[in-house]
């Protein structure tokens, strides 16, 4: 009954979230409305920082009085000062975050004004004008400059990219945060407008518009009096805004304590970061020092005497009132080793304290007659440096710009032109298999002096897709698709109908699929253009599909494998890919190279698919993958007795098998590879086995046993049983031989019946998953492939690597995985593979060897040339 009552429960959630998705779809369809600004700051937590400026200058510009405006608010029940402020202004409304009138708005607003980030349903639409100001020339490190940046900054690269027009406070932040901690050199088509920050412009007050602000900090129930304010503004130091600490108990604290040292002549004040004021708002002990969310940050510098703060960009825009600033940062060295800042603390233009007694030794040191001299210099170069023009006009300047199109003689300047190549590569479930090790492997080589590289994959869920997206170089660009597809869902049927019948696919698309696909696009990489789009994965119709409507770039997908194999294969007890596969053949006559990953592969794809799928020839080309030999170097030397911890305890963040999740909108590969079979890749996994580890000090032991070995998925196509069947012959003749058989998956108790039946259990062994097995190759005296078919053998070449000999059986792509080394290739049966065994242990088969830079390297012209042959070759990163 429980089980009947949660599939219910689950139905009607399904149900619910598609009947949103329609509504959602349906506001989103109208056009967009000439004259509408769409304003959002800090997710709808007020009208505020520079939106609200720019709003404000364009309400009292007569010649813009038949713009209308939309504030978006996170809920319509609070902010109440805002909306009677204008509720008697026809030209100005308010809709909450997340509801349909605020999709509807966001989806035909002519104008989009944002100081952080639309969500991630966003795509903007053609004839939308986007504006996003960002709110503060950062001093604390940003982007990829961040630890684990790429993950943390997805949505604001998407938004970035989306964008016409980005604000700019500095050339600083301009050159390290735009085009270097959010890597949008290149990527960025719009224009970076610096013509300062029109939020500073609320600072300058009147004494009538401060005492406007005095009156209303009194009417929230703070005295201010004639004292003089002392503002306390620390930044947001957690590290998730869905989930943010609540400090503000220990803020409360500080203010309290700061009070005592400052005496009764001034008033402390605490702004909190937007995430921490929901703590501290509704706590009766706060009434008297906090801030409001709904009074603008700036308007309150302008009241405020001494500004205290830690990493919070709010001191750049108090620099232009040249009044007392102080850094108070009791965590400097926890705080830089973990975030990071773009300047030391020792260079900022104010005196830092670390207690609250040198606190208010500096506050009473910047306040006297001389005290603030020691600072002025340097206080002076900054403002000059980084707040040049926050001289009170900024708003009318950017309005001039974004409003009015006046673009000539205005500080602005573009940032799309890169010298290098783009490339944007999609890499497919990002679990740990032989596709994302090979891609891993090629980031890694390819030379980002002359080209610049862009990744794009659902964002990662697991911690091994996340382990696996940490290993990508920090020179590459990541999109991380979050969310699914725009639309009905009765479009998105219609496109999973295809997917599995490729029959319905209507040639050519409709006006509907079209406009689709291409809002899909704008959503996941904004107006970002590349020269070269690959497929990298090439195991599912919705990448292919997206990559096939990248604008004006040249298209190439790979085949990993024996494509036409593949969709015989069974994964588990079903053959998952005898239709999901289908239909990413029917789009190969969108690509303009299809790229299997060895010269016999290219044959057999040739072969198999093209004439049946009407293909040219000339498409077929091929490009070998890359092997890591550092990462299989340094896996070698460790010992073979540093694996039983691993098997004991659990294996790494891996997955050797296929990506085998179900599709949600292009969500995880459905029934990804593992033709580009690697050592590692095809045994670590999330879940344990735990082994017997008796094998390892077998192995490990001086003696005269031989030890044959192999590494593979336990699946069918690997064919370990015709292994452990030809092995049985060879013990028969010679009891001092061994087997090992490294990997995991579905086959595994079936391999180990096969060894019990056979009498093998002393001498044969299914063991994994390890995080790292090269310990095993390093130990072993032999590899052995049994494999029916592979794509390309990657797991021979680190044996060769190891300096194994090796013995495989026949299959097309054995024949040039390793053409200039002695592999013994024997035929594709029990009786051939004893053989090739036999003859090692007569000393008939030499050791294996790879050059591996010089493979590489020709591996890496390869990729160039199928990718991107129009353009000039790299050269291998050094």
């Amino acid at each position: 009954m429980k089980r009947i009552f949660r599939r219910v429960r689950k139905l009607l959630r399904q149900v619910a979230r598609a009947g949103r998705a329609e509504l959602r779809a349906f506001a989103q369809r109208g056009r967009v409305r000439r004259g509408v600004v769409l304003y959002e700051s800090f997710a709808g937590n007020g009208v505020l920082c520079n939106p609200e400026a720019i709003f404000r200058e364009v309400l009292r510009s007569p010649d813009l009085a038949e713009i209308r405006h939309i504030w978006v608010l996170n809920t319509l029940h609070e902010h109440p000062e805002i909306q009677a402020e204008f509720a008697t202004d026809r030209r100005v409304g308010f809709v909450q975050r997340h509801s349909l009138a605020y999709f509807r708005a966001l989806a035909t607003s002519h104008y989009l004004i944002n100081n952080a980030t639309f969500p991630a349903q966003f795509s903007k639409r053609s004839g939308q004008v986007y504006l996003n100001t960002w709110h503060g020339t950062p001093l604390k490190r940003m982007g990829y400059d961040m630890p684990n940046g790429a993950m943390d900054s997805a949505n604001t690269l998407r938004n970035f990219t989306a964008a016409d027009f980005l604000l700019s406070q500095n050339s600083f932040m301009t050159t390290q945060m735009y085009e270097t901690a959010y890597k949008l050199r290149g990527a960025f088509r719009g224009l970076v407008i610096e013509e300062g920050y029109p939020r500073v412009d609320r600072q300058f007050l009147s004494p009538a518009e401060s005492a406007e602000v005095r009156s209303r900090l009194m009417g929230d129930g703070i005295d201010v009096g004639d004292r003089s304010v002392i503002l306390f503004a620390p930044t947001w130091k957690g590290t998730s805004f869905s989930s943010p600490a609540d400090d503000a108990s220990e803020l409360f604290g500080l203010v309290q304590e700061i009070q005592e040292q400052v005496g009764p002549q001034f008033l402390v004040l605490l702004k909190t970061h937007q995430v921490v004021h929901r703590f501290a708002a509704d706590r009766p002990e706060f009434r008297k020092i906090l801030v409001s969310n709904d009074l603008p940050t700036n308007l309150m510098l302008g009241i405020t005497d001494v500004l205290v703060t830690d990493y919070s960009s709010i001191f750049f825009d108090f620099l232009p009132l040249n009044r007392a600033l102080i850094f108070f940062t009791p965590d400097d060295l926890d705080y830089s080793a973990s975030r990071g800042l773009y300047f030391p603390l020792e260079d900022l233009p104010g005196p830092v304290a670390r207690t609250v007694s040198e606190l208010g030794d500096a506050i009473r040191s910047l306040t006297s007659a001389e005290g603030g001299s020691r600072f002025s210099v340097r206080a002076a170069d900054w403002r000059d440096r980084f707040a040049p023009a926050d001289d009170g006009g900024a708003a009318r300047r950017v309005v001039d710009v974004v409003f009015r199109g006046l673009i000539d003689g205005a500080r602005t300047q573009s940032i799309a032109e890169d010298p290098r190549t783009s490339i944007l590569l999609s890499l497919g479930g990002m679990r740990s298999n032989g596709i994302t090790n090979s891609a891993l492997n090629l980031l890694g080589a390819i030379d980002h002096t002359a080209y610049d590289v862009s990744v794009a994959f659902n964002r990662p869920r697991s911690a091994q897709q996340r382990s696996n997206q940490q290993r990508i170089p920090p020179e590459v660009r990541q999109f991380h698709r979050v969310g699914g597809m725009n639309g009905s869902k009765f479009t998105h049927v219609f496109r999973r109908l295809q997917e599995r019948h490729p029959a319905l696919r209507r040639r050519p698309q409709t006006a509907t699929e079209q406009r689709m696909w291409r809002a899909e696009w704008a959503r996941c990489f904004g107006d970002a253009r590349f020269v070269s789009v690959v497929d990298f994965s090439g195991y599912t119709a919705f990448w292919a599909s997206l990559l096939f409507h990248s604008p004006d770039s040249f298209r190439s997908i790979w085949l990993h494998n024996d494509l036409s194999r593949e969709t015989s294969r069974f994964v588990g007890s079903r053959r998952a890919m005898k239709r999901s596969l289908p239909a990413v053949f029917s789009l190969y006559q969108d690509f303009d190279s299809l790229v299997s990953v060895s010269e016999s592969l290219n044959r057999i794809n040739c072969a198999a698919l093209g004439p049946r799928y009407g293909l040219p020839e000339k498409s077929f080309v091929f490009a070998r993958n890359l092997v890591d030999e550092t990462h299989v170097r340094e896996g070698l030397r460790e010992s073979l007795g540093s694996i039983e911890e691993f098997g004991a305890n659990g294996a790494g963040p891996g997955d050797g098998g296929p990506d085998d999740g179900g599709l949600d909108d292009g969500g995880p590969d459905e029934a990804g590879p593992d033709g580009a079979d690697t050592v590692v890749d095809d045994t670590v996994v999330d879940d344990t086995v735990v082994d017997d580890a008796s094998w390892i000090a077998s192995m490990q032991r001086d003696d005269e046993t031989v030890w044959f070995a192999t590494v593979g998925r336990f699946s069918p196509e690997k064919n370990q049983a015709r292994l452990i069947r030809s092995f049985a012959a060879v013990y028969r003749e010679n009891p001092r031989v061994r087997l090992v058989i490294v990997g995991h998956g579905p086959l595994r108790s079936e391999l180990q019946q096969l060894i019990d039946g056979s009498g093998l259990s002393n001498v044969a062994f299914v063991v994994g998953p390890f995080p790292n097995p090269f310990p095993v190759l390093a130990a072993a005296d032999c590899f052995v492939l049994s494999s029916n078919y592979e794509g390309q053998p990657m797991v021979l070449m680190e044996a060769a690597l190891a300096g194994l000999p090796i013995v495989t059986v026949e299959f097309d792509s054995a024949l040039d995985a390793l053409p200039d080394s002695g592999i013994r290739i024997v035929p594709q049966t029990d009786d051939g593979l004893a053989d090739g065994m036999r003859e090692f242990l007569r000393g008939e088969v030499p050791a294996a060897f790879l050059d591996g830079v010089s493979y590489n390297r020709d591996a890496l012209a390869e990729f160039y040339q199928v990718a991107s042959p129009h353009e000039t070759v790299g050269r291998i990163a050094q």
